[in-house]
């Protein structure tokens, strides 16, 4: 009997690590496990701040008449709703490494909610402008989304599931641009006039952020074996980020790519509304349906970038991949050139979801390289590049802010963008960076799936346990 306690003993330990493991396959529609259950909240996490932390772009004709605002001083909130960000992510990608994704989570949501809900005490353009900038902190959700993802996955299956949240968060730039409107629409229902109508409407992101820190709280952890603070008592780690990793022109690299395609989305998300009011003529809640649409398209485009970066990658290593996020980045470009010049409003509708299709795919191709470049400083890199991505919408403000018009503007941004994918492509992502990309993995990547416990090590074989094998019953 004692062989039988002992069998069951091990066995039972063995399911356990087996339980604290990365996950080696995605299953979208499953809760189970602490892995799936942190995929999907994690990634509803990011959606949410990303409604809040665009949801006055579709309400901006409404709030340009009541402030009384100039082109420049619209153009001048397209920088700062994306500028702050920069640095907020640089932070909170190593608060990730200190803290932990969940700790960090849930303090960045709880902060984050005071400037969404009391952004509507703004009367003046000054004001509005603090508070848009405080806004926009909220943005490096996406840091935490993706260093959180990347504990919860084996190497093999990063780049896909690291696309799949990063773009169904990104999703809700395109859902508050639709629903955003409706909101402003319901409130006017109830006698409130549009001065006070966009006021109340960012009350509800706010909401939203709340509820999502308590699902944080309850049902995540920050990796499947248990949290940072939990897993440092067993096995104390280092805290401190090697910064040597800034010398590595990858990252640069990457943060550039990042540039060229979220800086892009970012930036496209802020002004689109007003673009197709000004440009064709459409009403408020049109011109936010048709920016919806861009924004929608996160719902399969990004996804699929990380999983084809993932079979190239598989096949032809980090060049290969590096070699596809540039071809993607020199479609978006072209497209958006083709965008700015559309005649009439049909041809800029379909060019929109073309470029928007590569622009989004560029973008889970940026993520499906980064957890490989270098895995001890993960959350390090991912602010970097993430704020790579928040420095190129910053910078692409500016030609907003400026006399030239918008449809000008896009073709800049569509030449820089070709311009960049030509670096990208030169750029050497060596192939001994590639970790994970194939199944034959190195001594590191292996490292990253050992079982807790080895249910063939001499010492808790079960046969051996066992004498023979077979049990003893008497």
């Amino acid at each position: 009997m004692d062989n039988f306690k002992k069998f069951d003993d091990i066995t039972s330990r063995s399911h356990m690590a087996g339980s604290s493991l990365p996950l080696t396959k995605l299953n979208i529609f499953s809760l189970k496990g602490i892995q799936m259950r942190t995929f999907h909240i994690t990634w509803l996490m990011f959606f949410i701040c990303f409604f809040g932390w665009f949801g006055l772009a579709p309400l901006m004709p409404t709030i340009r008449e009541d402030l009384h605002l100039s082109k420049a001083q619209v153009g001048v909130l397209v920088i700062v709703s994306v500028s702050t960000t920069i640095i907020a992510r640089l932070i909170i990608g190593v608060l990730c490494d200190k803290w932990g994704p969940r700790k960090t989570a849930i303090r960045l949501l709880l902060i984050g909610s005071l400037p969404v809900m009391l952004v509507g005490l703004a009367k003046t353009y000054t004001v509005f402008l603090i508070f848009r900038g405080a806004i926009g902190i909220i943005g490096a959700a996406f840091v935490i989304t993706q260093y959180h993802t990347s504990q919860m996955f084996a190497p093999n299956i990063k780049g896909t599931a690291n696309a799949v949240t990063g773009g169904w968060g990104n999703l809700g730039g395109g859902i508050t641009n639709m629903v955003m409107p409706l909101i402003f629409t319901a409130i006017i229902g109830f006698g409130y006039s549009p001065a006070q109508a966009w006021r109340y409407a960012m009350i509800v992101p706010g909401l939203l952020m709340w509820l999502v820190a308590w699902l944080y709280y309850k049902y995540t952890k920050d990796t499947p074996a248990g949290d940072f603070a939990e897993l440092r008592k067993v096995s104390p780690a280092k805290e401190k980020i090697d910064w040597r990793i800034l010398r590595n022109w990858k990252i640069w690299a990457l943060a550039l790519a990042y540039a060229m395609c979220f800086g892009v989305e970012i930036t496209f998300d802020n002004v689109a509304s007003i673009h197709f009011v000004d440009q064709f003529g459409l009403s408020q809640s049109r011109a936010g349906f048709w920016a919806g649409v861009f924004g929608s398209m996160n719902l399969f485009a990004r996804a699929l970038g990380g999983i084809f970066s993932d079979k190239i990658g598989a096949k032809y290593g980090m060049r290969g991949k590096g070699r596809y996020l540039a071809a993607m980045l020199a479609l978006e470009g072209m497209g958006l050139i083709i965008f700015a010049l559309a005649g009439n409003f049909l041809m800029a509708i379909i060019s929109m979801i073309s470029f928007a299709l590569f622009l989004k795919m560029a973008n889970g191709a940026t993520y499906g390289m980064v957890p490989f470049i270098d895995k001890k400083n993960m959350g390090a890199v991912a602010g970097v590049v993430g704020a790579g991505g928040n420095l190129g919408g910053m910078l692409f403000g500016f030609l907003f802010a400026s006399q030239i018009s918008y449809s000008q503007a896009f073709i800049y941004m569509g030449i820089v963008i070709c311009l960049i994918s030509v670096v990208i492509i030169s750029t050497k992502f060596q192939p001994a960076v590639d970790v994970g990309e194939n199944e034959d993995l190195d001594e590191d990547s292996l490292s990253d799936n050992k079982p807790l416990i080895d249910i063939f090590d001499p010492e808790t074989d079960p046969a051996k346990l066992m004498g023979n094998g077979i049990p003893k019953l008497i």
